[in-house]
C-alpha cells in the first residue's frame, strides 16, 4: 500500500478552501499491522492491515470543526469540507483557537538522526510467530506455570504528514516491533498471571523471546499464594514498571489542559517545589529510537528538548497553542492530535533523574513495607491530588522480601509524596517515560 500523503494533505487544504473555510489544517496517515498469537505452541491468530485515514480541521473566526475518512476519492474530500465548515458554523466560539504564525513555524529538520523507522524489511508471519512460540516455551519453562494466557508478536509501520493553510507541510515514517507474553500459575482462586514484554522501533533492539518469555513466568510464579499485610503506614517501593504512572500523575496535573480549566493542583505552581531538591523531569524529543521522538508537533512548531521540573522546582506546563495563548504562555510544541481530533496538550520523551543506590540497596533501606509491582484502578482528585489505588507486590521484613501481596489500597497525598520519594539507578533508557523505581515514605496501606 502506497499513497501520496503530501498530495492527500494539499488536496485537503484546498476542499476547504473552496468550501469557504478561513483556514485548515490536514493529516493523513497510512500503515501496515501485522500481529500473530500463539497458545499452546499452535498459532491461534495472525492479523494482517492496511488501512489510510485522512482527517480535516477547518476553522471559521473562532469557530472549528474536524472530520476524517478512510476514503481518500477526491468527492469524498470536498464533501469532509463541506461537511465541516458547515458543523464549524454550529460550533461555539473558542477565543483562543487558531493556527501558528508563520514565523512560528518548523523549517528544518534532520529526520534521519531521529531513526525513526526501521530500514529492515518487515518480518514474515512465520518470523513472527517463531518469536511468539520461542517466548511461550520460555515461560512454560519456569517451575510453576501451569499454562499460558497469550504469546504474542507484531509490527506495524505508520506514515504521517501534516500540512496546514499557514504553509506548513511535514511527516515522518515510524516503525515497531513487539514482542509479550502473559503466563499463569496455580488454579482456581489461587491462579495469578503476570506478562512482560518489550516494543522497539529498530527490530535488532528488542530483547530476545526467551529473555522475555522467562521474566514473564517467574514475575508469574512470585506472584503464588499472597497475603494481605497489617493496615498502616509503611514505606511504599514503586517498582521500575509502574513507577512511571507516578510521574504520568505529575504529568497530567502539568498539562495545559488542565491548568487552563483551573482542575490541577499545579494550578498557579511553576517556580514551586514539587519534587526533592537534586530531582529534574525532562523532555527530549530528539532521542534517537524512540517512540515518543518527533521534529515538529501537530501544530507544526519545532519540537525541542526543555526542563519540566529542574532541582525539584516545576519549571514547564505542557502546552499547544491554544492553551498557551489562554495562559499568557510560549508554546511548548507539545500539540498532539488524530485524524478524528484537533490538537491538544501531550509530551514526548520524558526522563527523571536517576538516583546513585540500585533497587536493592533501597529494599534493604525499607526495613517493613511494600514493593509495589502492579495497580488496578485508580482515585486522585484532579485538583488536591489525593491518591488511592488498589495495588499488589512483595511484601519486606528485615530489608529482605518475604512474600507476595495482594488486595490492598496505597494511599496518600500525591503533592506531598512526590516531594520526598528516592529514585533507584534501574530505569530503562530505552523508554519514551524513563523512570526508575522509586521509594516514598510513610504512606498508607489499607489492608487487614
Amino acid at each position: 500500500m502506497s499513497h501520496d500523503l503530501s498530495r492527500l494533505t494539499e488536496d485537503l487544504l484546498s476542499a476547504a478552501a473552496k468550501a469557504g473555510a478561513d483556514s485548515a489544517d490536514a493529516m493523513a496517515v497510512d500503515g501496515t499491522s501485522v500481529g500473530v498469537d500463539v497458545r499452546g505452541g499452535a498459532l491461534e491468530q495472525a492479523e494482517r492491515s492496511e488501512a489510510v485515514e485522512i482527517g480535516l480541521r477547518v476553522l471559521l473566526g473562532k469557530r472549528s470543526a474536524t472530520v476524517s475518512a478512510s476514503d481518500v476519492r477526491a468527492e469524498t474530500m470536498a464533501e469532509m469540507a463541506e461537511r465541516a465548515v458547515a458543523m464549524a458554523r454550529e460550533a461555539p466560539e473558542d477565543p483562543y483557537i487558531g493556527l501558528a504564525d508563520a514565523d512560528q513555524l518548523a523549517r528544518d529538520w534532520d529526520i534521519a538522526a531521529l531513526e525513526l523507522a526501521d530500514p529492515a524489511d518487515e518480518p514474515t508471519p512465520a518470523a513472527l510467530e517463531e518469536d511468539a512460540r520461542r517466548a511461550e516455551a520460555a515461560a512454560l519453562a519456569v517451575e510453576g506455570v501451569t499454562r499460558m494466557d497469550a504469546a504474542s508478536a507484531g509490527y506495524s509501520r505508520t506514515r504521517v504528514q501534516l500540512a496546514a493553510s499557514n504553509g506548513f507541510s511535514g511527516g515522518y515514517t515510524r516503525t515497531q516491533r513487539s514482542t509479550s507474553c502473559v503466563a499463569i500459575a496455580g488454579d482456581g482462586t489461587g491462579m495469578e498471571r503476570d506478562y512482560d514484554g518489550d516494543g522497539r522501533i529498530f527490530q535488532n533492539d528488542l530483547r530476545s523471546p526467551e529473555d522475555i518469555g522467562r521474566s514473564a513466568g517467574e514475575r508469574t510464579v512470585e506472584r503464588l499464594n499472597p497475603r494481605r499485610p497489617k493496615t498502616g503506614a509503611y514505606p511504599v517501593l514503586f517498582d521500575e514498571r509502574i513507577a512511571a504512572s507516578l510521574i504520568g500523575h505529575l504529568l497530567q496535573a502539568a498539562s495545559g489542559t488542565a491548568i487552563s480549566r483551573g482542575a490541577s493542583w499545579l494550578l498557579d505552581a511553576l517556580g514551586r517545589e514539587v519534587l526533592p531538591s537534586g530531582l529534574s523531569l525532562t523532555e527530549d524529543p530528539h532521542r534517537p529510537r524512540t517512540m515518543g521522538s518527533r521534529p515538529f508537533d501537530a501544530e507544526g512548531l519545532p519540537t525541542r528538548p526543555r526542563a519540566i521540573v529542574e532541582d525539584g522546582v516545576l519549571k514547564s506546563y505542557t502546552l499547544d497553542l491554544a492553551c498557551a495563548r489562554k495562559l499568557d504562555l510560549a508554546p511548548t510544541a507539545n500539540a498532539a492530535r488524530s485524524v478524528a481530533s484537533g490538537p491538544s496538550p501531550s509530551v514526548w520523551n520524558v526522563a527523571l533523574s536517576q538516583g546513585t543506590q540500585s533497587r536493592e540497596d533501597l529494599i534493604r533501606e525499607m526495613g517493613t513495607g511494600l514493593i509495589v509491582t502492579s495497580m488496578i484502578g485508580s482515585t486522585i482528585n484532579p485538583n488536591t491530588g489525593d491518591y488511592s489505588r488498589g495495588a499488589s507486590g512483595l511484601w519486606v521484613e528485615n530489608g529482605e522480601i518475604a512474600y507476595p501481596v495482594s488486595g490492598v489500597t496505597v494511599a496518600g497525598s500525591l503533592p506531598e509524596f512526590l516531594r520526598r520519594m528516592t529514585p533507584a539507578n534501574d530505569a530503562r533508557p530505552w523508554l519514551s517515560r524513563v523512570v526508575p523505581s522509586l521509594l516514598v515514605e510513610g504512606l498508607t496501606l489499607a489492608g487487614e
